[in-house]
């Protein structure tokens, strides 16, 4: 996994719904993160941001020390797990794990 860099994110919603203000986190190269916090405090909105699925209002994210504000998702070799594991409940488990690794052709005894 490469370093992840935050430098005062912010997402403000078109309503003018602050829903980060300002975030600065640094996640190190292998480093495990977990956000937690109630309902409605920004955390979905950050993860959004970092993988490319939000647009970020101001401030910068960086992955290996590149900038990717403007990169689209399938261009940051980034990925997100939900807590809820089924995205595709139709799958099992492996399956919804297994299903972007697949999607990128990762060799069957990697995945």
């Amino acid at each position: 996994m490469a370093h992840i860099e935050l430098d005062g994110v912010t997402k403000v919603y078109p309503d003018g719904t602050e829903a980060v203000s300002a975030l600065d986190l640094d996640i190190g190269d292998g480093e495990f993160v977990v956000l937690v916090g109630p309902s409605g405090c920004g955390k979905t909105s950050v993860l959004r941001m970092v993988a490319g699925l939000e647009a970020i209002s101001s401030g910068y994210v960086r992955i290996g020390g590149r900038v990717v504000n403007h990169l689209l998702p399938k261009d940051r070799d980034i990925a997100m797990v939900f807590q809820n594991y089924a995205l595709y409940p139709h799958m099992s488990v492996f399956d919804n794990m297994a299903f972007g690794l697949r999607q990128r052709k990762t060799p069957k005894p990697e995945v």
